[in-house]
């Protein structure tokens, strides 16, 4: 089953961009090494990093169906940092990987804690509404 895991973090300005040089490195090789476990183990669909909130847009469909924006919203207290989907067999294995990808190490090397979000990706719509 797929999953996906979606890593929350610190607010903007007060993350990893500020962080010593040598720590980002140790952050950056230890995601790179989860990345790469999962796809030697089949495991992995896609992982990605996004852009900090400043960079973010909300759309919505005005009444012509053209797109209305609204934001950047660099003020948000956290933010979805990045994500990985997952192909496991069970959700104690996706929880497995998201504890991982939790202990992530910061400044100093100690480990992030950070939460991470796991969800099922639905194939399609329950059956009981087609």
């Amino acid at each position: 089953m797929k999953y996906i895991l979606m890593m929350n973090t610190m607010r903007v300005g007060h993350g990893v961009p500020e962080w010593p040089q040598k720590d980002l490195r140790a952050h950056i090789a230890f995601m790179m090494g989860l990345n790469k476990e999962l796809r030697e183990s089949g495991e992995l669909v896609s992982a990605e990093g996004l852009s900090f909130p400043d960079q973010a847009k909300l759309v919505r469909a005005g009444k012509d169906g053209m797109p209305i924006t609204d934001g950047v919203f660099p003020e948000s207290k956290e933010f979805l940092a990045g994500y990985w989907i997952v192909d496991v067999d069970s959700p104690e294995r996706a929880y497995a990987v998201a504890a991982k990808a939790s202990s992530a190490p910061g400044p100093g090397g100690t480990p992030l804690n950070m939460p991470i979000e796991v969800r099922p990706i639905m194939s399609g719509p329950p059956p009981e509404i087609l």
